[in-house]
């Protein structure tokens, strides 16, 4: 047991006395840096491996190739489903059952490293596929308990930016992983795969475990001296700390929800939230935007192989113009919300990609195909993924939005929550996101055999459209961006 204790101590969590280094390990950059490496970390072994498991089923279980393809979708599908059932679970554990955040938090890298094990050393489909399911379902804490400790830490004036910034960490692992999976098999095999990833599993351990949360940092700061202490360290701290909320008495009212009726809403009053169609709505645009991504995932490798003659590692490459707009937009993106609000991005990232989205078919077009050489078709494709990549990262900010709405659902009913539920929603989020990413592959698959590669692209569009009116009629209502005025200028 001395080594769990000494864990505890660490994370501040057992002992009376502050654990050393309190002030840089609770600080709201180290948090961030914390749960944007969690993240990274998560989406760099999902993309790490992909490359390579053609490769493990034909050389180390000596799959024959006809199943290779079926095998591959159904380890990607429990990826997805293991999220999806971790999410909320996740979500529940940490909002009800836990003393911190951080300790399931850590738990959750424990299964990831689990996941690299069995993958680095399993000789069976079955071995495989469990390790898929653990990778997932640490996907899945990750996310829901990432997002959980960011909005408890950060101020909701910069709420946008630092999801702008967590996002960017993905969008570097997205891009990357799969290239330097392959060419790190090509190069050392797999020896230097899995090492690479269980030494970023170790270095995110460490973070994590050295990660103070806000509210345990809190009870090591009553004494006058360590408050003033705190106190100097910036505006931006004691920001964090005061939420930017309705509180005149006709805003309150407008969150106030009608006494639960069951058994379930009493456990949960978080579904009782649901009912509101900002937060629907909000919730719909991040599945939407998983739906995007696993098309984009399903369908650029094949367009890529048939429509230029690619091999993986160019066809890999194909999403760098695709992901990098989220690297480099994301952070400028965020601080627009946190400056204008989360309604025009919404509603202009889903406008901006219904045209992009139509402009795809261009370089399949045979009547093109004769008029430009192969450079300039797989040019023009290139540069029509990396203005839709301009869309898709437009539409990660509402991400925020929805955990704005759960804090003043909860400020004006807090009786019934045992605290903020913050985790249950991004789980709840979480799996929804998962759900989209598993259903993104199969919808643009199906479209593409059936009607064609532009025609699948013309009905993602018209979703979009659908989505865009969603945004401007149920995200940011003008009465809930006046009373965060009211308050921040009060």
């Amino acid at each position: 047991m001395k080594p769990v204790s000494t864990i505890f101590t660490t994370m501040g969590l057992s002992s009376s006395s502050p654990p050393r280094g309190l002030k840089w390990r609770s600080h709201t950059v180290f948090i961030v840096a914390t749960v944007g490496m969690g993240a990274f970390t998560d989406m760099f072994l999902y993309g790490l491996i992909v490359p390579v498991l053609p490769f493990m089923l034909k050389d180390r279980i000596d799959m024959p190739d006809s199943r290779i393809q079926g095998t591959i979708s159904n380890l990607l599908a429990a990826y997805a489903a293991a999220s999806c059932a971790a999410s909320p679970i996740a979500g529940v554990f940490a909002d009800k059952f836990s003393l911190s955040r951080q300790i399931p938090f850590v738990l959750g890298l424990v299964l990831l490293l689990l996941a690299t094990v069995l993958f680095a050393l399993g000789q069976s489909v079955v071995v495989l596929a469990i390790a898929r399911v653990l990778q997932g379902a640490s996907g899945g804490v990750v996310w829901t308990l990432g997002l959980a400790i960011i909005i408890e830490t950060v101020s909701q004036e910069n709420l946008g930016k630092t999801m702008g910034t967590v996002f960017s960490f993905v969008s570097v692992a997205a891009l990357f992983s799969p290239i330097v999976g392959g060419l790190l098999y090509a190069k050392t095999g797999y020896k230097g795969v899995f090492g690479v990833g269980i030494g970023l599993v170790a270095v995110d351990f460490v973070l994590r475990l050295l990660m103070v949360e806000k509210n345990v940092a809190a009870k090591h700061s009553t004494s006058p001296a360590r408050l003033l202490e705190q106190e100097s360290d910036g505006q931006m701290e004691d920001s964090e700390q005061t939420p930017l909320l309705p509180t005149t008495a006709s805003a309150i009212s407008r969150y106030r929800l009608p006494e639960p009726k069951n058994r379930l809403t009493r456990a949960f009053p978080i579904l009782l939230v649901f009912s509101d169609p900002g937060l629907l709505t909000a919730i719909w645009i991040g599945f939407m935007q998983a739906v995007l991504l696993g098309a984009f995932d399903a369908t650029v490798p094949l367009v890529a192989s048939e429509q230029f003659g690619f091999n993986s590692l160019a066809a890999g490459l194909l999403f760098l113009p695709l992901g990098g707009a989220d690297f480099f937009l994301g952070p400028i993106f965020g601080w627009g919300v946190d400056r204008y609000g989360t309604k025009p991005f919404a509603v202009l990232g889903f406008t901006w990609l219904v045209p992009m989205l139509v402009l795809l078919r261009l370089p399949t077009d045979p009547s093109i195909g004769t008029k430009l050489d192969l450079g300039h078709l797989i040019a023009l494709y290139a540069s029509v993924l990396a203005l839709n990549g301009v869309g898709l990262v437009s539409d990660s900010m509402p991400a925020a939005k929805a955990g704005n709405i759960v804090e003043k659902y909860y400020k004006a009913n807090e009786y019934m929550f045992e605290q903020p539920p913050y985790a249950q929603l991004y789980g709840i989020n979480s799996m929804i996101w998962s759900g989209g990413l598993s259903i993104g592959p199969l919808v643009a698959g199906a479209l593409r055999e059936r009607i064609g590669y532009g025609n699948m692209n013309a009905v993602l569009a018209g979703i979009c459209v659908l989505t865009a009116i969603l945004a401007a009629h149920f995200i940011g209502r003008k009465e809930e961006d006046t009373s965060s005025r009211i308050e921040h200028e009060g």
